[in-house]
């Protein structure tokens, strides 16, 4: 099979082979765009003439001989934060609704340099700011499986285009959810890699390391062929980790049997979770068991998570966006607003204790780590809610407080570096997407993906 719902491996493969050219490939996906897209609002800044000569010259390439990229002629959409050279960027705010970047930053580099054909951006909220992709440049993107809710974020419109077929990799990033949530909510695999696997620039701090940029994909196979792209070390990035890309590109699943899981609904109260969330995550644990693994109802104390990323998020905004909140402050959504003025009253006696914190997570994590494998908890708090919200207003009936509450699930596990991947895992009853979250010791990205592809062969046509 070698059309838009074949996996990106298919698709390469028969790129090489020439069973299929890229002129070709790049129709059907256009053709897949043309169908669904005006519903779902996931890609934007599309320009068909130029993926058109993009395609053609990988044709020509192949033609002449020359060696090739892994992605080569791969229909490829950058998620609408990352700069890509002579394409519109705009961060989903109409400050930079006009905004060209004259440069390429490093994970656009390296897909472009592993031949994937450009064609567009996805979408994102406003600054990539919260789980939910809406703007007021583009609009909102919607769920694929159900148009009426939202398709997470923020790299919403990257999940929300994998799951429609309308490109067969995504790339995006992650600081308190924003690849794991949408994958969550669309049906497809977000990993959150270890800190430092995939490296970052240009970047204003990169000593800031709560956001990384990784993968998204339809499947874990996938999914690992482009993190072999995204990863390995840089000169520009004085934090990269040393094993080169290719270590991840064909993990092997792993066995199941006497796998040491640690599985936790909310990790001991620490955050409300839906009871249908919370019923699929059970049901993951019972077919782990089923498989062979060793199940226990064990968790880390994250106690320190909360502050610790409530503060590094603000501090991280304010630097960021403060001075344009200031010369601009209607431009900015009001719950992002917010957010950038928490940081201005934060001392450096705050930060510092957020650091010395999430020093503290890294050590329980690795000590934790010692007598499990690996840890199983919901990815999102809630199933997708409807896109005509915000956020989530109540969990169980429950209100929520502020539009980052239900988001706990997964930046609990941003502040500790630790790797996590999103794998679907079952439906609600309406037959919303449920993923559940997986989370390795940091720099145990390989072992985590092996992990997740023995996971994912559980739920029958996701391997």
């Amino acid at each position: 099979m070698t059309g838009v719902d074949a996996t990106a491996r298919e698709m390469a493969s028969a790129l090489r082979r020439r069973e299929i050219s890229a002129r070709e490939l790049l129709e059907e996906h256009l053709a897949r765009i043309d169908e669904r897209n005006p519903r779902l609002n996931a890609i934007v800044s599309l320009d068909e003439d130029r993926a058109r000569a993009g395609a053609a010259a990988a044709d020509d390439e192949l033609a002449r001989g020359d060696e090739v990229g892994p992605l080569h002629g791969l229909p490829f959409a950058f998620k609408d934060t990352h700069a890509v050279a002579g394409w519109p960027t705009t961060y989903g705010s109409t400050l930079f609704a006009d905004h060209v970047p004259e440069r390429d930053e490093l994970i656009v580099e390296r897909i472009r340099a592993a031949g994937a054909v450009t064609i567009g951006k996805t979408n994102v909220p406003e600054f990539a700011a919260g789980s939910h992709t809406f703007n007021r440049v583009f609009g909102t993107t919607l769920n694929p499986v159900d148009p009426t809710r939202s398709a997470g974020g923020s790299s919403g419109g990257a999940a929300c285009a994998l799951a429609a077929g309308m490109v067969p990799l995504a790339d995006g990033s992650d600081m308190g959810g924003s690849l794991r949530n949408p994958a969550s909510f669309c049906g497809v695999v977000g990993m959150r890699p270890s800190l430092g696997r995939v490296p970052e620039w240009p970047m204003s701090n990169q000593w800031e390391t709560t956001s990384v940029g990784g993968p998204l994909a339809r499947n874990v196979g996938d999914l690992a062929l482009l993190l072999s792209v995204l990863a390995g070390p840089d000169p520009r990035a004085p934090q990269a980790l040393g094993d080169p890309g290719g270590t991840f590109a064909d993990p092997q699943a792993a066995g199941l049997s006497g796998l040491r899981v640690a599985l936790s609904v909310d990790l001991g109260g620490a955050f409300e979770v839906d009871h249908e969330v919370a019923g699929v995550v059970e049901s993951a644990g019972l077919s782990l068991a089923g498989a062979g693994a060793r199940i226990t109802s064990s968790y880390p104390d994250l106690g320190l998570a909360e502050d610790t990323f409530r503060t590094l998020r603000a501090w991280h905004f304010q630097a960021r966006f403060g001075r344009l909140l200031a010369e601009h402050p209607d431009a900015f959504k009001p719950s992002l607003a917010d957010n950038i003025r928490a940081g201005e009253s934060l001392s450096g006696a705050d930060v510092a204790r957020a650091y010395s914190q999430r020093t503290a997570l890294s050590e329980t994590m690795r000590e934790f780590f010692t007598s499990h494998d690996v840890l199983v908890l919901p990815v999102s708090q809630v199933p997708p809610f409807p896109a005509d919200q915000e956020y989530p207003t109540a969990i169980n009936g429950n209100p929520t407080a502020t539009y980052l509450d239900w988001m706990r699930s997964a930046y609990f596990i941003t502040v500790t570096g630790c790797p996590a991947i999103s794998v679907p895992a079952g439906t609600t009853r309406d037959g919303l997407p449920v993923g559940v979250q997986i989370v390795a010791p940091h720099g145990a990205d390989l072992r985590l993906l092996e992990v997740a592809r023995a996971v994912e062969a559980l739920v029958p046509g996701k391997s």
